[in-house]
């Protein structure tokens, strides 16, 4: 995805300049991102997938913006299939980086801990914490997309999880899909409920059935 990479570069440069000044290491480590992100294992979870989080909450109306979207550029920069602690590796890289920052000791916590709320998106969340849940739907917004681009995703995912045979892979899938199906709440914020709740609800239900005649 090089066509990606101008435009990310420069949000990357202009979130993280008044953090930190040194600019080649700025860039340094806007290339480890667009290396983790661009990575051959990576189908889903891409440069891609950052663009469109980065995108959606541009109209969010965020109490720190910079906190967020420092949280997207990390969430996913940790991303094995094969392991259940991506979410803190991630937030750890995230804190790596920020002890080089001017950003304040608790804004870095802040940013840690949004990552590692990923890991579940259907815990109960905070009502009053906005932006963890501007930043949980955005995460989630693939769930609510027009039919063809829900099915090129739950494709995407199957080939990140391509080491899994179906005899495991099935199952695993199919419990996480009936886990997000059975949340009373999907997306946490209103606007995104009235956007998304509807075609993701139906878009889960498609693929639990397809799974349940054999696969995709």
């Amino acid at each position: 995805m090089p066509d990606l990479l101008p435009d990310l570069a420069a949000r990357w440069h202009a979130l993280t300049a008044p953090l930190l000044p040194d600019a080649a290491r700025r860039e340094a480590v806007f290339q480890q991102l667009a290396a983790a992100y661009g990575a051959p294992e990576r189908h889903y979870h891409t440069l891609q997938h950052l663009a469109n989080l980065l995108h959606r909450l541009d109209a969010a109306p965020l109490h720190d913006a910079v906190v967020v979207q420092l949280a997207v550029w990390f969430h996913d920069v940790v991303y094995s299939a094969l392991r259940s602690d991506n979410e803190a590796r991630s937030a750890g890289q995230a804190q790596e980086f920020l002890r080089e920052t001017s950003l304040e000791p608790a804004r870095r916590q802040r940013v840690a801990f949004l990552i590692e709320r990923t890991a579940d998106h259907t815990l109960p969340q905070p009502p009053d914490d906005t932006d963890l849940l501007w930043f949980l739907d955005a995460d989630l917004s693939i769930l609510g997309a027009p039919e063809a681009a829900y099915w090129e995703y739950a494709r995407q995912v199957r080939q990140e999880y391509r080491l899994v045979p179906d005899l495991l892979y099935r199952p695993g899938r199919r419990k996480v899909l009936a886990k997000m199906l059975a949340a009373p709440v999907l997306f946490q914020t209103p606007e995104m409920r009235a956007e998304l709740d509807a075609a993701a609800r139906r878009n889960l239900t498609a693929e639990i059935a397809a799974w349940d005649r054999g696969g995709l």
